[in-house]
């Protein structure tokens, strides 16, 4: 089933526990505006139905419902978590090949020393600690088929977003005005 049109961004973000994504996300509708929408796996598995992220869970249709629907109503759509190939590769692939716009997947490759370092400065560091972000971590956990762009540990924020608005073209489009 097609989904947006040819003047939406999808950006995919994936990688590990605490390699960036939300950070990204967030700048990157800093950045540009008004009229991108941020669907993140966490809020929608496990803030809306505390559900736990396996295959086949209820979360993976609501984040392809939830981004099929934003890019529908002609948002540019962040769409960021940790994904895991096993579970989320269909329906990603999906996604991409029914997003009429431009499309990006970028990859954060950091570590799992260096996650454990960014994890213990955010306020879940309470929540959840190192046996359960082991248990997570996926090396180089990438999609199939090059569909992805590998952002290494050493890319700055700001560089790593500059490059996904430049790569997807919004860095050259207008932010919503209504």
């Amino acid at each position: 089933m097609r989904t947006g049109s040819p003047s939406t961004r999808l950006v995919v973000l994936r990688g590990n526990s605490a390699s960036g994504k939300s950070s990204i996300a967030l700048t990157i509708r800093e950045r540009f505006g008004r009229g991108v929408a941020l669907v993140g796996q966490d809020n929608l598995r496990r803030t809306v139905l505390g559900e736990q992220d396996r295959p086949g869970a209820a979360n993976i249709g609501l984040i392809d419902t939830v981004t099929r629907h934003c890019l529908d109503a002609g948002f540019h759509v962040v769409l960021e978590g940790i994904l895991h190939t096993a579970h989320y590769e269909p329906m990603l692939t999906a996604l991409r090949a029914d997003h009429r716009g431009v499309t990006r997947c970028y990859y954060l490759d950091v570590p799992f020393e260096e996650t454990l370092r960014r994890h213990a400065t955010k306020p879940q560091a309470v929540e959840y600690g190192e046996a359960e972000m082991r248990g997570w971590y996926r090396p180089l956990d990438l999609l199939a088929g090059s569909a992805e762009t590998v952002v290494p540990a050493h890319s700055s924020l700001h560089a790593t977003v500059s490059r996904i608005l430049r790569d997807t073209g919004l860095d050259r489009l207008p932010a919503r005005q209504d």
